[in-house]
């Protein structure tokens, strides 16, 4: 076992692993920063950790079964609508409510990150198994890497959501094209989008991120009219 670390074709395969964590990283962070950002600081931290790592063990599962998986048909079209209600609730999150008790808010915040970061990467664990070529030490290993990519990739983010908000609905538009993508490419209807209708792999991403954004804007003002009603 030991053999492999010296062999120069094991140090190519992890770096591959780790730029494939490195750019498919981004919208798990994203979605990190989102889910955390009504949170007080020292409950942020403790939910960009959990939830990262408790992300990440599920990705080096899931991985183990990607191949299998993702022939299920209608697996897809279930995660895709899961995150597209995600990427929609994460938008209309109440900023107000920091004065709830700590367990109400940071165990909620971390189950959204773990349950959005599983949906996401049905998509995203093909790229790190074929990198890794069936090498279980190397899969581990490169998934173990990437979690300080999102950890700190999560804080970075939402330090700029607290100076430009516009990042907030950029971070839920994100989640809806994911979800797009995901519609179109479940085994049930890809074959058919691929030889009828190719031009729904750019109009259902786009009418998802239009969706999420319009459905979680509207969600949003529909918390806030308590709120102003009160307060007139």
């Amino acid at each position: 076992m030991w053999d492999m670390f010296n062999t120069s074709e094991f140090w190519v395969a992890l770096g591959q692993i780790i730029i494939v964590n490195i750019m498919l990283s981004g919208d798990n962070a994203v979605v990190i920063a989102l889910a955390s950002r009504s949170l007080p600081p020292h409950q942020q931290r403790k939910a960009i950790i959990f939830g990262s790592v408790g992300a990440i063990v599920l990705r080096v599962i899931l991985t183990f079964f990607a191949v299998m998986l993702l022939k299920l048909p209608f697996l897809k079209l279930a995660g895709g609508a899961a995150l597209l209600w995600i990427g929609a609730g994460l938008l209309a999150t109440d900023d107000d409510e920091g004065d709830l008790e700590a367990h109400a808010n940071l165990w909620p915040a971390i189950r959204t990150i773990i349950v959005a970061d599983f949906i996401m990467s049905l998509d995203n664990v093909l790229g790190v198994a074929a990198a890794a070529k069936g090498n279980t030490v190397l899969l581990v290993l490169g998934l173990a890497i990437s979690i300080p990519l999102i950890i700190y990739g999560s804080k970075l983010i939402l330090g700029l959501m607290g100076r430009f908000p516009i990042i907030i609905t950029l971070g839920a538009a994100l989640l809806g094209w994911v979800a797009g993508e995901m519609l179109v490419d479940d085994t049930s209807v890809s074959d058919w989008i691929n030889s009828q209708a190719h031009f729904l792999h750019l109009v259902i991403p786009v009418v998802c991120t239009v969706g999420v954004v319009v459905v979680g804007k509207w969600m949003d003002a529909r918390n806030h009219r308590p709120q102003a009603a009160a307060a007139a």
